[in-house]
């Protein structure tokens, strides 16, 4: 039996994966208007991965028996005047994100729930990944993005990126 606040916390992990995935969403479709198609598609794969997260935390609690409940997704909000900007609410977003990985972490290390922190084990390494990949394209940016052709060679690399859907067995 998961205890209720732990399982408080995991539904509402639902949904902000599924705010992530649409704030993703909204973000391929900034670099799809500016022309920058590989960026585009380095977003589209985010929000595939965050849908999948989400869903991870749904069968997680349904094999649980913990009801879920789906909540309403809120607009994604941001603003950018640069490219970088985008990539920078990016970062900041995976670290919420992380927080948020270590509260229900913490809740279920409180209730001596061994089964949800072996779960989140996966989460908090994933978590990891996603803060460095967004730090990179950062560094990356800041590095090329102001000149054209190499600004172009960047969004080709970009295009290069592939879904892969995550292998947790649950």
């Amino acid at each position: 039996m998961v205890n209720e606040k732990v399982a408080e916390l995991l539904n509402t992990q639902v949904n902000k994966e599924f705010y992530s995935a649409y704030l993703y969403l909204a973000f391929s479709n900034y670099f799809s208007d500016a022309g920058l198609d590989g960026f585009a598609n380095w977003y589209q794969i985010q929000a595939q991965e965050e849908r999948d997260h989400a869903m991870l935390f749904v069968q997680y609690m349904q094999n649980n028996d913990i009801p879920v409940t789906y909540e309403t997704i809120e607009q994604p909000k941001f603003n950018a005047n640069e490219h970088i900007d985008i990539l920078k609410a990016a970062l900041n977003h995976e670290r919420y994100v992380t927080g948020l990985i270590h509260n229900i972490y913490g809740a279920a290390s409180d209730a001596k729930d061994f089964r949800t922190m072996q779960f989140l084990d996966w989460f908090v390494k994933e978590q990891g990944e996603e803060e460095t990949n967004a730090s990179d394209l950062i560094k990356k940016m800041e590095l090329f993005g102001s000149d054209p052709k190499s600004l172009y060679l960047l969004d080709q690399e970009m295009a290069a990126r592939t879904y892969a859907a995550p292998s947790l067995v649950l």
